[in-house]
């Protein structure tokens, strides 16, 4: 049940119609699908879902979507789409992201926004996903990995350590903070048990701390977007027009026109000091999703100071790199030259152009594999983001027999064509795309999808 005084406190909200409102938390919540780029298009994966979608307002190949289980599915195995909140794909299509940019997603988890980063940065561009709670950050790693994202560090680390390693270093920064959840009382009942004007309160204070180190970590003329799935004046405009007062180098930007069109204007308070009108509101009475709030900002070109971090990801000797270069040649068609090796104990890794600090790191990147001996044996995650370049290729369809049972994890037989390339490390990729990785011996494919993905 919602809080009679969460709606007591609405109903003072300037400029809402609160009758509209009210009545549009009664309906159910609304779920999306959002394709993932870097291994699919809407062309391909569409036909292949069991069940019909509609295009959002806003959004490249996005789709509204039932409330559907969908992780069984060969398609969500292999990385082809994300399920996540129509207001949650809006957030990050509000700001101009470009490719080749240097992003940090401060508060990731569970990873809709940071897999939506990495593909629209693509390869060229950095991503750094960070999540505080390590059990959490755990989910996000996971999702990172089925993506494919090749550009991605995902660390577990305070954002106050992170605005002190780095400096003013990324173009965007991401801070999606905690908040008291009140845009998602229709979706998580026990989020109408936890909320209380108090933790409105603390959410709010603790917003304020994430702000300062997003501030900290904007470069010259870099852009801040933050964002709550709350309503509260406390979490969103009140932290806000603080913000601008203590940080007169950063001033609010127009969201793109899109995004605008589909939410309300953010609330000027009686008190502020700053028109907020350009901060945004997501209400559900105004376009199908749940509550959400944003505001993007941008420095000054004279603001923000980087910090001389040093690399402390450790480097691979010579007789290791030489034997990862061998490997990476025999296995890709293409190896990736523009990613750094680096190693953590016995796993290597494909990490991109970025200072990686000593502790507190989840993926350095993309992990190539286990150094075993001075033989290398390949991790999932090498088949997922490089799958299509491999030299050995399994191409199967969703409804192959074959991509059931490799999903079950059972060695799966091969047609004589498909053991032609010959003994070794395949990729095993469905509708064209990367799947997990398997070893060819003879007419058959060893099964390395890893245990905790497989369908039971």
């Amino acid at each position: 049940m919602i809080p009679e005084q969460f709606l007591s406190r609405m109903h003072e909200m300037p400029d809402l119609d609160f009758s509209a409102f009210e009545q549009a938390l009664e309906t159910p919540a609304v779920r999306a699908l959002r394709v993932n780029p870097i291994k699919a298009t809407a062309e391909n994966l569409i036909p292949l879902l069991p069940f019909s979608v509609n295009p959002l307002p806003f959004g490249h190949d996005a789709y509204y979507a039932p409330e559907d289980k969908v992780g069984a599915l060969a398609a969500h195995h292999a990385g082809m789409f994300y399920m996540q909140d129509p207001s949650a794909i809006s957030t990050v299509c509000a700001a101009h992201v470009q490719e080749g940019m240097r992003v940090i997603d401060l508060c990731a988890a569970p990873g809709g926004k940071s897999t939506q980063l990495a593909a629209a940065i693509g390869d060229q561009g950095v991503l750094v996903s960070n999540e505080y709670v390590s059990a959490r950050c755990r989910i996000l790693q996971g999702n990172v990995e089925r993506i494919g994202a090749r550009n991605t560090v995902v660390t577990n680390l305070d954002t106050g350590v992170l605005a002190d390693f780095y400096g003013a270093a990324f173009d965007l920064v991401v801070a999606d903070a905690p908040c008291s959840g009140e845009g998602m009382f229709r979706k998580y009942e026990v989020a109408t048990t936890e909320w209380s004007p108090e933790n409105v309160a603390l959410c709010a204070k603790r917003q304020w701390e994430i702000l300062q180190n997003a501030a900290a970590l904007t470069a010259p003329g870099g852009r801040l977007l933050y964002s709550t799935c709350t309503f509260s004046l406390e979490e969103n405009e009140q932290n806000i027009d603080k913000f601008l007062d203590t940080y007169p180098d950063f001033s609010l930007l127009p969201v793109q026109k899109d995004i605008a069109a589909i939410t309300a204007d953010g609330v000027c308070f009686a008190g502020c000091h700053h028109d907020l009108s350009l901060c945004r509101r997501f209400y559900p009475h105004l376009s199908p999703g749940e509550g959400q709030f944003v505001a993007y900002l941008q420095r000054s070109f004279d603001g923000g100071e980087m910090t001389n971090s040093k690399d402390h990801a450790q480097v691979p000797d010579k007789q290791t790199g030489k034997a990862v270069s061998a490997f990476l040649q025999e296995l890709l068609t293409n190896p990736p030259l523009h990613l750094h090796l680096t190693q953590t104990r016995e796993l290597l890794w494909l990490t991109p152009d970025i200072p990686i600090p000593s502790r507190g790191v989840f993926a350095p990147g993309v992990c190539l594999g286990t150094l075993q001996k001075g033989r290398i044996e390949p991790h999932h995650q090498l088949a997922s983001a490089f799958g299509t370049q491999y030299r050995r290729r399994v191409m199967l369809s969703p409804d192959d027999p074959r991509t059931a049972a490799y999903l079950h994890g059972e060695e799966i037989a091969l047609t004589p064509d498909e053991a032609a390339c010959g003994n070794g490390y395949a990729a095993v990729l469905v509708a064209g795309a990367p799947l997990g990785g398997g070893k060819i011996v003879g007419e058959r494919l060893k099964n390395h999808y890893p245990k905790g993905l497989r369908n039971k």
